[in-house]
């Protein structure tokens, strides 16, 4: 009988951790409907314009785990022979999209904290509104920490970014609670509006920042940190099996690293001794670096590589 194949470690690993992302998804999406009718509940019994900006971000929150749900799927989806490279970088559009749509709560937030301080504050029932939103506030604490950690476990930006979404959703009901226990405490009714501004205001920093990180993402930035343990990293197994390298370039998909290197070997080595060589460097460099990475490398020769390099830049063709 031939002998039954069996997944690898490392592959079991990997479809671990998307199970643990999927649940952590599926999590966020159960308790954000849950805050979402609580929340709003609390509002109507309220009509405290505090209470409405944690509810209008716990709509943001729906609305955004849902297209995080879809492309936490589409992220794990094998290439494609239209999409070679597969669909990962779906997590910089995922995080993107996030952070507008929290940018778009907090002009809401805005214009509505005014508009009723405008119209006149009328305020009932704080003090079990309030308890109901601090009881909210600890749920989607723990909430967010869980995501943060599972995003951060599993190389998810798409969770990690959710994680943080729901953390500044947090804050922002104990800025709420502590609003009305302003109001509560000396009767001063703008208390009110003026919590709702502030939560607004830092919401609307919190989802510039994943805006921004969005776009350096798909502008391939290059986080000089990852920089220096992937050198560090290349140099330790270079020296180990006697080989030079340059021209190191990388980017990330938002869930693995692609990483590009020139090897540079005597002219006399055999072409089958250099790609053995390259090909341990290529496997050893994901397991060391601890993150998932695809290594990509160029072999040369150590005698005339950089002529080469000069006649291709005199000439204009391409290496």
């Amino acid at each position: 009988m031939p002998p039954q194949a069996t997944a690898s470690p490392g592959t079991r690993r990997d479809e671990q951790e998307m199970r643990d992302a999927r649940f952590a998804m599926r999590l966020s999406l159960i308790f954000g409907l849950a805050m979402l009718v609580g929340k709003t509940t609390v509002y109507f019994m309220t009509h405290s314009a505090a209470i409405f900006s944690d509810a209008a971000e716990s709509v943001v929150h729906v609305i955004a785990v849902g297209f995080a749900s879809f492309s936490l799927r589409l992220s794990t989806r094998s290439a494609s022979p239209q999409f070679l490279y597969g669909y990962e970088r779906i997590t910089f559009f995922s995080a993107g999209f996030e952070g507008a749509m929290i940018v778009v709560a907090a002009i809401a937030i805005l214009y509505e904290s005014i508009r009723k301080w405008i119209a006149g504050l009328q305020l009932e029932h704080l003090g079990a509104g309030a308890l109901l939103i601090l009881m909210a506030g600890i749920l989607n604490a723990g909430l967010g920490y869980y995501l943060l950690r599972t995003g951060r476990r599993t190389n998810s930006l798409i969770l990690e970014a959710d994680g943080k979404h729901v953390l500044t959703d947090s804050w922002t009901s104990f800025g709420v609670v502590g609003g009305l226990g302003l109001v509560l405490l000396t009767h001063w009714k703008p208390f009110d509006p003026l919590v709702a501004i502030a939560v607004a205001v830092n919401i609307l920093w919190s989802g510039g920042h994943l805006v921004w990180r969005s776009a350096v993402g798909l502008l391939d930035y290059s986080d000089p940190k990852a920089g220096r343990k992937i050198r560090d990293k290349l140099d330790a197994i270079c020296s180990e099996l006697a080989i030079q390298y340059h021209g190191v370039r990388f980017r990330t998909t938002g869930y693995r690293q692609i990483i590009e290197v020139h090897l540079l070997f005597p002219r006399l080595t055999s072409v089958s001794e250099a790609h053995r060589l390259a090909t341990i460097l290529e496997e050893r460099l994901p397991a060391e670096l601890g993150t998932p990475a695809e290594v990509i490398t160029h072999l040369e020769s150590l005698e005339d590589h950089g002529d080469v390099h000069r006649e291709q830049h005199y000439t204009g063709k391409p290496e």
